[in-house]
């Protein structure tokens, strides 16, 4: 019987990206970091659960939206699925999962977001008083057009008058 030992020692940065290492057997080992912070060896599980699917429930406002999304996707892939269901893009979107705000590059299963998981979409606060500031500009070139057209028809009347046919 050979007994393989291999000790790792590497920065925390690298093995959330997933690391392999061949040990003294010359076998290949992938790593990964789960959500607790534990470095363990990643499971060989066939082809099955890479492309493992999972229900999330996203609250936005007073809408709830079901989303089923593959269980390795990311926060901004969440984002581009939700985009498409709210309207909203993916940099006006801000998402919360365990009451922390999630980056785009962080992985739902590696940050536990598991089947049936709910995320929180609000968006973002910039966004919303750029698209308010937009809102007031349109509002103002509206009432200019407004207050052109009501002059033209005064002036329409006028001419009328005064008998220019």
């Amino acid at each position: 019987m050979i007994f393989c030992v291999h000790f790792l020692t590497m920065k925390r940065s690298s093995i959330s990206k997933g690391v392999v290492v061949k040990n003294e057997c010359d076998r290949q080992i992938d790593w990964e970091l789960r959500p607790g912070g534990m470095l363990v060896q990643k499971r060989d599980v066939g082809d099955g659960s890479s492309r493992a699917m999972i229900k999330i429930k996203v609250s936005y406002g007073s809408y709830h939206h079901d989303l089923t999304v593959p269980a390795q996707s990311t926060f901004g892939d969440l984002k581009r699925v939700l985009a498409q269901e709210t309207g909203l893009e993916p940099k006006e979107q801000r998402l919360l999962f365990k009451g922390k705000e999630k980056d785009d590059e962080e992985c739902l299963h590696m940050v536990g977001v598991k089947d049936m998981s709910k995320v929180i979409l609000f968006e973002d606060p910039a966004s919303k008083e750029r698209k308010l500031e937009e809102m007031n500009r349109n509002h103002g070139i509206l009432k200019a057009y407004e207050d052109v057209a009501k002059v033209r028809m005064e002036v329409d009347k006028l001419s009328e008058k005064v008998g220019f046919h």
